[in-house]
């Protein structure tokens, strides 16, 4: 089992156990900040449970339905992470301002801290494990959810000082001001996750540095006389890249393709860590003058 998927399950099996406790605590205590981080936990299950899916049926080779694979599933789930992450902030302002208009006490308070302290502790071991995997496979998918996770982490924080702050000064109103700056922040962080998703989806290009890069090693080729069309896109783990390669007009096939599988080689090893699928085209002169329409 790939590593990603192992981390979904881990991630899954935490948010269950947190779930169960913040709504238990988050029911009986009247805490508008409990209650919203049992169900944004709740949220983190659901989700979690989804990226295992997604994880599962994107590393799925191509067939004759994906003759590209299903790498996108994986910026589908960023997506509807990121939109999940928005409707649940949006649920948490809504009960704050509620609670600004008719204020209740908060009961339980000594169940209400323990049950933060737990959180704050799996939470913190969770946002570790999948940052590692995150640095190690780059994975989307899991990047979003470490964010996620690491966005609850703050969360939680802010909400055992809020209890803590009830507690010995009995200012109630910090557990509604408290949803709210949760909910603004919440907001603010689900916003880099949509924007990758989204233009994953819309197949945008590679960062600027990684085009450097194979420009570069174009630029640098010694078998070839120019190159043109460059053309990148992203899907998970997978990148795609197309280019036209200018060679000389009297070359065999046999040597224009012996170098393009050399030139193909060299640009997967820029990317060791990602699936690399290149297509070059063979030009026997430069040709994008007279093909700028491909652009």
């Amino acid at each position: 089992m790939r590593i990603e998927k192992k981390a979904t399950i881990v991630s899954s099996s935490t948010a269950a156990l947190l779930v169960t406790l913040k709504l238990v605590i988050g029911v009986m205590s009247g805490s508008i900040a409990v209650l919203a981080s049992a169900i944004d936990s709740l949220l983190d299950l659901l989700v979690s449970v989804f990226n295992y899916f997604a994880l599962h049926h994107s590393e799925r080779k191509a067939d004759e339905t994906f003759n590209f694979g299903r790498g996108k599933l994986e910026a589908l789930a960023a997506v509807i992470e990121g939109s999940i992450i928005s409707m649940s902030a949006l649920f948490i302002l809504y009960n704050a301002v509620m609670k600004f208009l008719s204020p209740r006490p908060i009961s339980y308070m000594g169940a209400s801290i323990a049950v933060m302290v737990v959180s704050i502790v799996l939470t913190g071991f969770l946002v570790l494990f999948l940052q590692y995997v995150a640095r190690k496979n780059n994975n989307l998918v899991i990047r979003a959810d470490a964010l996620h996770y690491k966005t609850d982490l703050f969360t939680n924080g802010a909400i055992l000082l809020s209890l803590l702050i009830i507690h010995y000064s009995g200012f109630q109103l910090i557990d509604p001001l408290l949803g709210v700056l949760i909910a603004g922040y919440m907001i603010w962080s689900a916003y880099p996750i949509l924007k990758e998703g989204i233009l994953m989806l819309l197949d945008v290009a590679l960062e600027k540095e990684e085009i450097a890069k194979i420009e570069t090693l174009l630029d640098g080729h010694r078998d070839i006389n120019g190159w043109h069309f460059l053309k990148t896109r992203r899907a998970g783990s997978d990148i795609f890249i197309s280019v036209h390669i200018v060679f000389d007009l009297e070359i065999s096939l046999y040597d224009a393709h012996r170098i393009s599988d050399q030139i193909e080689l060299e640009i997967t090893r820029l990317f060791p860590d990602d699936n690399v699928h290149i297509i070059i085209h063979m030009d026997p002169y430069d040709d994008s003058e007279i093909n700028e329409d491909e652009m």
